[in-house]
């Protein structure tokens, strides 16, 4: 796809760029259902869902020439398992139990994934019930550990991606991930790493989702301030224990087909079930949509992990830096690792907008093809919301008193850059 599909006018950059970020609750509880692919633009997408933070349902007619649509598939719409056992059957996979609650979570096990096919197989001719309970394949990075296959190309509406733009850059991790279960596994509450958008596509089977507006998980919490590892217990009404649960509203729901690709907008709460034996691909990212609500993640998780210690804070001489350690091994990340998050992001946009783009790196999937897939007045946006959360950074006293020796370029400088950038290319 061209420039073409982000082809937006100075205007319409200059009102999108200023808007500030916050999701509501969709009237009704409605979702859109997006039919028709010739006739959705990425800038529809971007106008209508990313920066209102609203979710929307994207039609099989998107992922129908995806290779797993046609090979992982049976003739009667089952998981092929003969078919993914010849490609995968030697691969090591992580596999949680639905049936066991392990702080606020289900716990996990690594399994061959030849074993856990034998075990889906039984699963289903035993009635689905099986004495090891009900299991559930989550989070397998495929993508990265079978990058050969032909399983699907990330649609252009997801390509803004900028938490696996980084982790590819680092070859650190990534956010892509495969998720296969029988009829009856699911997910517990929660919201997406950093408060990321996802996005979900069934290769085959149903799934009904409980999606709760940003905000809205706060009357969910209990006396403790902790979420409910199940929001359809009957436990949530006692009000001795839930005091706020009557004033929620009641959570948008979605039943999603196969084929169909559900977006999930950022620090939307949700739980999500299986209603058939299903296979999905999920991605988590986060973009100059966005970037603000991970800043505000990491600045409440930071404050979460203070109070937690404030004990020690005297006695400790390192005690700003063991706190970053704390959150980084609950969250992933430090507010060292976030700056060169920006970093990299912004230095990508700069190359683009400095130098252009070669044949070499257009014709492969590269950030910088993504970045011109989108075009230029779309890699000054990114570049000006970068801008706005690297100075809130560069500004917060946590930030500043952190050994920023190790940062290159200092946080002054690589702003200066930045905004030179977008100076000139606003020309």
């Amino acid at each position: 796809m061209d420039r073409a599909t982000f082809a937006c006018s100075t205007a319409f950059f200059r009102e999108y760029s200023s808007w500030s970020q916050g999701a509501f609750c969709l009237p009704g509880g409605h979702v859109d259902f997006i039919e028709k692919v010739d006739s959705f633009t990425y800038s529809d997408f971007f106008r209508d869902y990313l920066i209102p933070n609203q979710p929307c349902v994207f039609s099989a007619k998107f992922t129908e020439d995806w290779g797993s649509r046609r090979n992982w598939v049976a003739w009667d719409g089952k998981p092929n398992f003969d078919h993914l056992l010849q490609k995968f059957g030697e691969a090591v996979v992580p596999v949680a139990n639905c049936d066991i609650k392990e702080y606020n979570s289900n716990p996990k096990e690594q399994l061959p994934f030849k074993e856990y096919i034998q075990y889906w197989k039984e699963y289903i001719q035993n009635g689905y019930r099986s004495p090891r309970g009900c299991l559930y394949l989550k989070d397998w990075h495929l993508s990265r550990a079978f990058p050969e296959q032909d399983v699907y190309t990330t649609p252009v509406y997801f390509s803004s991606d900028w938490l696996n733009e980084y982790w590819d850059t680092i070859a650190g991790d990534d956010y892509r991930f495969v998720y296969m279960g029988p009829k009856g596994s699911w997910t517990p509450f929660h919201a997406d790493v950093f408060r990321s958008y996802s996005w979900s596509a069934n290769i085959c089977g149903r799934k009904k989702w409980l999606l709760y507006p940003a905000g809205q998980e706060d009357y969910l919490k209990d006396l403790h301030g902790n979420l409910p590892f199940d929001v359809t217990a009957p436990g949530l009404q006692d009000r001795s224990v839930y005091p706020r649960y009557n004033q929620s509203q009641a959570p948008v729901e979605i039943v999603q087909e196969a084929g169909e690709i559900v977006f999930i907008p950022s620090g939307w709460h949700h739980q999500v079930y299986n209603l058939e034996d299903t296979i999905s691909i999920n991605h988590n990212w986060v973009n100059g949509c966005n970037v603000a609500i991970m800043w505000c993640f990491l600045q409440d998780e930071l404050a979460a992990v203070q109070r937690e210690i404030n004990e020690w804070k005297e006695p400790m001489d390192d005690w700003h830096q063991q706190c970053q350690l704390i959150m980084k091994s609950c969250t992933g990340i430090d507010y060292k690792e976030f700056y060169n998050f920006l970093k990299v992001i912004a230095e990508n946009r700069i190359s683009v907008l400095e130098k252009g783009l070669d044949e070499e790196a257009s014709a492969k999937n590269t950030p910088k093809a993504a970045i011109s897939t989108l075009g230029m007045l779309h890699a000054v946006f990114d570049l000006k919301r970068a801008v706005k959360v690297l100075t809130s950074l560069s500004a917060n006293e946590d930030f500043k008193k952190l050994d920023l020796t190790s940062l290159s370029p200092p946080p002054e400088a690589l702003l200066h850059h930045l905004k030179a950038a977008i100076d000139t290319a606003l020309l």
